[in-house]
């Protein structure tokens, strides 16, 4: 079990600890019932006291995610809400424990595709919504003039029609660049990957909104990077908060999703998109600027973009494409300038030499044509009918005590309960009835917010939404009422 301890991110070493094996529980690199390091190995291997470690495991179980056996040891429990477990017999691959890895947290993978059949938990479109005719007659079209696409590898910066088609496509939305200065990836994902890798190491400062995006999170902790937080209210990062942090720390990176934020669905107006970006100039600090679907808005345009406010080269652009048109083609662009692109061409070269040549050329007539525009003005259309869905059902069926931010765009609405609910056994709750969310512990890189989730109004069809949230509230309801009634029960 990799924890990377920290002395100088401001953190005690207990929380870092305790976030470290919370970390790993979540990610489930640890599997239900696995003993984990005795106290006296963990401290040596950290490098720190043995009440350090007792504190953090102490703090672990109280909260239900281990159980010490006495004279047997310490085992994860992440099922704890269910009930007390038992020690598991040893299997025949208990072995692998012992082999070192230096993955921090992978969260995100966990709710990204899953069995349930309301899946209300990754932001992706609804298939039925993409024009998945189009694209397969322009898929055969293309391998039949052209069979040899097969045979062919790309591009390492990506296939220059594509690049091309992504200068007008970029254009339309006011951010200006040029070929040479676009490379595709494999949806973003890759492209936050490819940064962490080239500019990110251990012991360098990251600032992210909290809460933010998962994969994202995942990436930079990767890295060993000390990562900041600075909170988001209904205009997305605090910029006052941020100011404040730059003082006392000097970072590397500022990552940010200004744009119907993930997961809020909050956008930061342009005087604030100005002063973050005056900011990183006076830090010499990057700015990464993660816009997945800036195109689906439900009344005005959003604000212009940090990138096409940036005239020396800080911002770091990502656009996904995979969620607006194509998830099975997995692709994504990245825009920067100066050296900054030249070594994240190389980091690319370093990752797979090039993303597959085919599915680059079978979205690109799409993206040059009209139909591009009309089919993200139809998107809007049915999105907001989902969205105003849904806002309605928690409006008649959730608690008095929940509060959701109503977004004007995106694919998500971020759902806020009082601080006595843990969103964990809301979670087992709906799962027993086939339905997920995500909950919102997953979108803190350190902090323990365990009282939000996110519901994707975007993939499932409007009857599943109903269904799922009505069903949500009603877990909801039923916690409050017990939590009422032990709050009225005498004491004794």
């Amino acid at each position: 079990m990799f924890i990377e301890i920290q002395r100088k991110s401001g953190l005690s070493l207990t929380k870092q600890i305790y976030q470290g094996v919370l970390d790993h529980i979540r990610s489930e690199f640890l599997e239900e019932n696995v003993k984990l390091p005795s106290v006296r190995e963990l401290s040596k291997q950290l490098e720190v006291s043995l009440i350090t470690v007792v504190k953090a495991y102490q703090r672990l179980e109280q909260e239900g995610f281990v159980t010490s056996v006495q004279g047997k040891g310490t085992f994860v429990r992440r099922t704890a809400l269910e009930g007390r477990i038992e020690t598991k017999e040893s299997n025949p691959f208990d072995w692998q424990l012992s082999v070192q890895d230096y993955l921090q947290r992978s969260q995100f993978a966990r709710f990204h595709q899953v069995p349930e059949k309301i899946h209300l938990s990754s932001s992706m479109i609804d298939p039925g919504l993409l024009p998945n005719r189009y694209l397969e007659q322009e898929l055969r079209r293309m391998l039949i003039e052209n069979p040899k696409v097969l045979s062919q590898y790309g591009e390492i910066q990506g296939d220059e029609l594509l690049r091309e088609a992504m200068v007008g496509y970029l254009e339309k939305i006011d951010i200006p660049t040029s070929s040479d200065q676009i490379l595709v990836t494999s949806g973003s994902q890759q492209g936050i990957d490819l940064i962490a890798r080239t500019f990110v190491g251990p012991g360098d400062v990251i600032i992210m909104e909290a809460p933010t995006y998962p994969g994202a999170i995942d990436a930079f902790r990767g890295r060993g990077a000390i990562v900041l937080t600075v909170p988001v209210d209904n205009e997305g990062m605090r910029v006052d908060l941020l100011h404040d942090l730059c003082d006392k720390y000097k970072p590397k990176l500022i990552y940010t999703v200004p744009t119907f934020q993930n997961p809020t669905g909050t956008v930061m107006p342009i005087k604030r998109r100005r002063q973050v970006l005056e900011l990183a100039k006076s830090m010499h600090c990057l700015i990464v600027e993660d816009d997945p679907c800036s195109e689906i808005y439900f009344e005005k345009k959003p604000p212009a973009s940090l990138k096409s406010l940036d005239q020396d080269g800080h911002v770091i652009y990502l656009k996904g494409l995979s969620k607006i048109l194509a998830p099975g083609c997995r692709i994504g662009v990245l825009t920067a300038s100066g050296s900054i692109f030249k070594r994240l061409v190389a980091a690319k070269a370093n990752a797979d030499l090039g993303s597959p040549l085919l599915t680059q050329r079978a979205i690109t007539p799409f993206i040059t044509s009209k139909r591009m525009m009309e089919h993200l003005k139809k998107l809007r259309t049915a999105l907001k009918v989902r969205r105003d869905l849904a806002l309605g059902i928690l409006s008649k069926y959730a608690p008095e005590e929940v509060y959701w931010f109503v977004p004007k765009g995106g694919l998500n609405l971020w759902i806020t309960f009082p601080d006595w609910f843990d969103t964990e056994y809301l979670m087992l709750e709906a799962k027993k009835q086939h339905i997920t969310f995500l909950p919102g512990s997953a979108c803190y890189p350190s902090e323990q917010e365990n009282h939000h989730f996110r519901i994707s109004y975007s993939y499932v069809n409007e009857q599943q939404l109903e269904q799922g949230i009505k069903i949500i509230c009603d877990i909801l309801q039923k916690a409050k009422k017990q939590k009422t009634v032990k709050e009225n029960s005498p004491q004794f």
